[in-house]
């Protein structure tokens, strides 16, 4: 009950800093950029080419390899 009273306050107070402009006063705020979740440096560092090869190796050879099982046993069912 006391965070709704909270929120009411701050939306009251965000409606009367409205009051009395007009609509490009309103809309002139731009957004701000969000910035990624996990910084260039982390990825450049830890997931360059060599790892990133690799990765697609064992998950291609993950799909591929149940393909593979898959269709042998139907077929031998």
């Amino acid at each position: 009950m006391y965070h709704t009273r909270r929120r009411n306050a701050k939306f009251a107070r965000t409606q009367e800093a409205r009051m009395g402009k007009s609509e490009e006063q309103l809309k002139k705020k731009t957004k701000v950029v969000q910035k990624a979740p996990i910084s260039t440096t982390w990825i450049g560092k830890y997931w360059n080419k060599p790892t990133l090869t690799f990765l697609i190796a064992i998950f291609g050879f993950i799909i591929v390899g149940g393909l593979i099982f898959e269709a042998i046993s139907r077929f031998l069912l």
